[in-house]
């Protein structure tokens, strides 16, 4: 049996919206396979899967946990190490920060 690592959390409601992508997709290429991530955010992550599936298509599993007028949450699983995985997408300065968008 694989046990799934629930180490890294994302709650996308407390970082600026242009921080979003370049957070996640960084945060994804430093899971292991088998680890994943939790995303929290206010709104549809549709934009989010779409820039994963741009970058990883079938490289992960995305689990949608709870969809409620105010919350979503989800899971992002990797499923297996690309040998030649997208380039790493610069942070703002601002995503770990909390600052105001």
């Amino acid at each position: 049996m694989t046990l799934t690592t629930y180490g890294t959390k994302i709650d996308l409601r407390e970082i600026p919206p242009r921080c979003h992508h370049s957070l996640v997709l960084n945060t994804y290429r430093l899971l292991q396979v088998g680890q994943s991530m939790e995303l929290i955010h206010d709104q549809d992550p549709s934009a989010v899967y779409d820039q994963l599936q741009e970058h990883d298509a079938g490289g992960f599993f995305w689990n949608c946990m709870e969809t409620a007028p105010s919350v979503w949450r989800g899971r992002v699983v990797r499923l297996e190490q690309r040998s030649n995985p997208a380039p790493a997408l610069p942070h703002h300065p601002d995503a770990l920060h909390g600052a105001d968008a």
